[in-house]
């Protein structure tokens, strides 16, 4: 399938069980249920991963807190990939890596997730273009992501540590290379220019 045939559907309450049933029993990677960039200080992922998470995170959903765009086939979620403000993402700023002196301006995307038949099919890529869209509409200048880049002399990477998306992924949709460190997660941006009025 095309990406042309996917369908982008911003996040909803309405849709949580279309996001529940992506993610399946595991929470998607490893128990995460998206919560792990929002994990305040003073706590351990591990000590949250599951049910807690689910719960957090359902909670969040619920309020309208927690933005994102869920990525349909055949009616059915195939991709997902959050984004917002990127204080809400607390983690991001306790991470020395992604420091930057002007975080209240700026909106994160800083996770994807697909559904194992669906990847290398044109699904991150939607779901991006959505995310772009979305943050224009809301008015907002700059998109950052965190994009992982291999080691040297290592090609692939592992579909457990691309959660954030791949550098090469990023660079060909125009973002610039903000914060190039040798191996590992990167930090790349995008400035986005305000939708059009109709």
């Amino acid at each position: 399938m095309a990406p042309s045939d996917l369908k982008t559907v911003e996040l909803t309450p309405e849709l949580w069980p279309d996001l529940e049933k992506l993610f399946g029993p595991n929470g998607a990677c490893g128990g995460c249920w998206c919560m792990y960039w929002r994990i305040p200080e003073g706590e351990r992922y591990d000590d949250v991963r599951g049910p807690e998470a689910k719960r957090r995170f359902k909670a969040l959903v619920a309020s309208g807190e927690a933005k994102g765009i869920l990525a349909y086939a055949d009616g059915e979620p195939v991709g997902w990939a959050t984004f917002g403000p990127r204080r809400h993402f607390s983690r991001l700023d306790r991470a020395p890596s992604f420091k930057c002196d002007d975080a209240d301006a700026v909106t994160s995307v800083p996770c994807f997730f697909i559904h194992r038949n669906w990847r290398n099919q044109g699904v991150a890529t939607a779901l991006l273009a959505a995310v772009e869209a979305a943050v224009r509409r809301d008015g907002a200048a700059t998109l950052e992501g965190y994009p992982v880049k291999p080691p040297r002399g290592e090609a692939r990477i592992s579909n457990g540590m691309a959660y954030t998306g791949t550098l090469p992924f990023f660079l060909k949709r125009g973002y610039v290379h903000v914060a190039d460190r040798p191996a590992g997660k990167q930090r790349v941006r995008k400035a986005l220019k305000p939708a059009r009025r109709k």
